[in-house]
């Protein structure tokens, strides 16, 4: 039987009498042969879906065009569907992509149907298409109808078919070309999960749309005047009248016998008369006298393809469309063209501070108290929180934790611990500096639990302490790349020794494979960070963005990105957009920047205590604060790194951390301890990075001493 002159013919080589049409086919000069199916396979090994391989490996088929005497080789169905719609995702996913390429869609009227069919084919959005149209391709159709001469006197429908053939050959389409009747409407309308409308003639718009209502079809119709679509929900509302009740108690059979004069005050009361454009009601007045017919732009009939199609997403897969109208104007909107406002209001991003920057520097002659506050006011803490207050009087400063202050990393007050561990290392520090060091302990009151560390004035000095505190004063983080170097062996035992001396212990995770699983690991809990809601929207309220009023925080100029990754990080900080990343189970990129960093550094510095007690962290972070300023005394670049997983000790803790990704926080903290080789009895106090960088450190701005200081 000769091939239908609008669809492909699909041909396997393994079948004899296909094989026998082939070398018919080809040996036929006046057909041209076209074979790119290595290239197909190719770019389908390519494809970065993160799935399983692509396949495609087998001969696939060959389309035969017969009005184009040609015949191309493809990959199989899977494979070229695949293939053709990468670039969809992640706007259409795949499991999308396959709940769409089951629907039946019908198109009336190919002029703007053209467009509607083949855009609706382009992006996958079908399976079986149903075309109808009763007319041929005349020279006046081609400024909206994307056709040539050589389509001239070819029936629009078929036109359609065989663009979107020559598109996909495996998309199932049927033409009527005799347009839809009341003799063939249940053929056309029956099994269709969507109709679109888009014909001339009035009587046939309303037959069609009684047709789709006693089936339950919905109907989209798109008109190319200021971009107007109707919603027409018969599959939920069965009793809906006819083009929302425009047109009162009318049927086909009455329209079909009114002249087309006749028929005007009915299209207007469809269309609305006083909401056409105004070119296009003037124009209205001139048809029968200057005009043929009502005009029409080609952007226009596009726009419709496209609206129609994202209608088309919505009735399949969600968020809801209801029936209605709505009018998507292009000039109305390019009428409210804007000039849009850097973040800032400016057009320059404000630099981070350096240490040592003006308004930063501690001042000379100060009351030793006043030395000692300003060195606890630079301790380090998660998200440049500062969880504490501090009381003092002339006997003694004292340490306390604020709950206020606190998220929900911070489990069990974890991180506040730590945090207030490095406070009383620098109180110490400038304490022995200024020689009124005296008694300094941990939790002083049994009956105050909030009351962290005391540390009373005396006469004493201590040496290594005092050393330590113009480091304490300079400390900053770098969080730029390094140059991956080794860590001198007198560095190391310097580090190891000033981490004992303040209670913790130290492992040195160095360059290599060891530390390449670290990384992958760290940057794999920077994921989870980014997905999950609670943390996603604290790590973001942490950060000081250019032109924000907040003081407090971690300057975005200081998070050592360039610019390119500064604008995805923008991107980053949308709560909507990480929702969906989280639901596709996807964002493997975002484990790229942690894990970078990582792999960077010339070591990873792992500061553990023994024992998960609230004092066990105090002085886990003594030992933190030491090690850093240790590191850069030594010319090392420092920068903390804080898995989720960090302050977890068991599960119900990664549960209130993120409990969708519990499961997978619970391995990646198993793998992280196995690959740095931590006991069981250790706790992680904080993860360092230490660097080989030509970076200048950075500090943010922190909390005045006259905010968190009370004279007691």
């Amino acid at each position: 039987m000769a091939p239908e002159p609008f669809r492909a013919v699909l041909l396997d080589e393994s079948d004899p009498d296909d094989a026998a049409t082939l070398a018919a086919l080809r040996a036929d000069p006046a057909v041209l042969v076209l074979d790119q199916r290595e290239a197909q396979r190719a770019d389908l090994a390519a494809l970065r879906d993160g799935g399983p391989p692509a396949g495609g490996t087998g001969p696939g088929r060959w389309a035969y065009y017969p009005w184009r005497r040609a015949l191309v080789g493809v990959l199989d169905r899977t494979a070229f569907a695949r293939l053709r719609t990468d670039r969809n995702r992640n706007k259409i996913t795949a499991d999308e992509q396959e709940r769409l390429a089951r629907l039946r869609v019908g198109v009336v009227g190919l002029s703007v149907g053209h467009a509607v069919a083949h855009t609706l084919a382009l992006e996958g959005l079908c399976g079986e298409l149903r075309l109808a149209d009763f007319d041929g391709i005349e020279v006046s159709n081609l400024n909206r109808v994307p056709a040539g001469v050589l389509d001239l006197g070819v029936n629009k429908a078929v036109v359609a078919a065989r663009r979107i053939a020559e598109l996909d050959p495996y998309v199932a389409t049927t033409v009527f070309t005799a347009g839809v009747t009341a003799e063939n409407l249940a053929e056309f309308l029956d099994g269709l999960d969507v109709l679109v409308e888009e014909c001339d003639s009035l009587d046939v718009k309303v037959l069609v749309r009684e047709g789709a209502r006693a089936r339950g079809i919905p109907v989209l119709m798109e008109t190319s005047d200021r971009g107007l679509l109707d919603v027409e929900r018969y599959d939920l509302e069965p009793d809906r009248p006819l083009f929302h009740g425009l047109l009162g108690d009318v049927d086909s059979r009455s329209l079909r016998a009114l002249s087309t004069q006749e028929k005007v005050p009915h299209v207007l009361r469809i269309l609305g008369a006083d909401e056409l454009s105004t070119r296009l009601a003037a124009s209205m007045v001139e048809v029968g006298a200057t005009l043929t017919t009502w005009p029409q732009l080609g952007g226009d009939v596009v726009l419709g393809g496209a609206t129609v199609a994202a209608a088309v997403r919505r009735l399949a897969l969600g968020p809801e469309l209801p029936s209605g109208r709505i009018r998507i104007d292009l000039d109305a909107h390019l009428d409210a063209v804007t000039t849009p406002q850097p973040p800032d209001g400016g057009d320059r991003i404000p630099s981070p501070r350096r240490p040592g920057d003006d308004g930063d520097r501690p001042a000379t002659g100060r009351h030793p108290v006043d030395a000692v506050l300003e060195a606890v006011r630079r301790a380090p803490s998660g998200g440049n929180v500062q969880p504490w207050w501090v009381g003092s009087d002339s006997s003694a400063v004292r340490l306390h934790l604020d709950r206020t202050r606190t998220t929900t990393m911070d489990v069990a007050f974890r991180g506040s611990y730590v945090a207030l561990g490095a406070a009383w290392f620098n109180a110490r520090a400038a304490a022995s500096a200024a020689g009124v060091l005296g008694p300094a302990t941990v939790f002083p009151d049994p009956t105050d639990p909030d009351l962290v560390a005391e540390l009373r004035f005396g006469s004493g000095r201590d040496e290594r302490l005092a050393r330590a505190h113009p480091h304490v004063l300079e400390r900053g983080t770098n969080r730029a790349l390094g140059r991956p170097g080794p860590i001198p062996t007198a560095t190391a035992t310097v580090l190891h020794e000033v981490a004992r001396a303040e209670g913790g212990r130290l492992h040195l995770v160095d360059p290599g494979p060891r530390l390449e699983a670290v990384g992958e690991t760290l940057g794999a809990a920077d994921r989870v960070r980014f997905l999950t809601e609670d943390l996603h929207r604290e790590m973001f309220a942490e950060v000081v963005w250019p032109g924000d009023s907040s003081e407090v925080g971690i300057d975005a100029e200081a998070l050592g990105l360039d610019p390119v990754d500064l604008a995805k990080l923008t991107i980053a900080r949308r709560p909507e957009v990480m929702a969906l990343l989280a639901g596709w189970d996807a964002g493997s990129a975002l484990v790229t920047d942690t894990r970078d960093r990582v792999t960077s550094s010339s070591a990873l510095a792992v500061v553990t205590v023994d024992g998960t007690a609230p004092a066990d962290y105090v002085r886990g972070g003594s030992a933190v604060e030491a090690v850093w300023v240790g590191a850069q005394e030594q010319g090392l670049a420092v920068h903390p790194v804080s898995p989720v997983f960090l302050y977890a000790v068991d599960a119900a803790d990664l549960a209130t951390l993120s409990r969708p990704f519990a499961g997978e926080l619970g391995r990646l903290r198993t793998d992280f301890r196995a690959a740095v080789g931590l006991d069981d009895d250790e706790a992680v106090a904080l993860v360092l990075r230490l660097s080989h960088t030509a970076a200048v450190p950075s500090r943010s701005a922190r909390r005045p001493v006259s905010e968190f200081h009370r004279t007691t």
